[in-house]
């Protein structure tokens, strides 16, 4: 019961990221893309590139940052998705960044904040 409730939270607050990446330019390409075990939740295409977006959902209270759970396994992950994502969908030569949207509910409202540009990835 509760990984049910904690996965439609998710898609909600994919659906309310989805929204606000919209309102702002972007154009969904994906989500929920898969490749193997790696998993990318939105891939938007905005003016300046295409955009590789974590969102992260809760319901308040929180006791942590929705950001932190972002870690660097985390962001090795979403790297190596994007990487494979680029080359299957022959995007390689555009501007690619990484972002992460939380999405909070909190009783009546909804708090979305976008960081933009989280993380670099390092590719060796």
């Amino acid at each position: 019961m509760y990984e049910t409730k904690t996965k439609k939270l998710g898609e909600v607050g994919e659906q309310v990221a989805c929204d606000f990446l919209e309102s702002r330019g972007h154009h969904i390409l994906d989500r929920n893309w898969h490749a193997g075990h790696l998993e990318l939740d939105i891939v938007s295409e905005a003016p300046d590139g295409v955009h590789f977006v974590e969102v992260k959902s809760r319901t308040a209270p929180v006791t942590s940052g929705l950001t932190d759970q972002v870690n660097g396994t985390k962001r090795k992950r979403i790297s190596a998705a994007a990487l494979q994502y680029l080359n299957r969908k022959k995007l390689n030569g555009q501007e690619v960044y990484f972002d992460v949207i939380s999405v909070l509910f909190d009783d009546s409202q909804t708090v979305v904040r976008y960081y933009p540009q989280a993380w670099i990835p390092l590719y060796t």
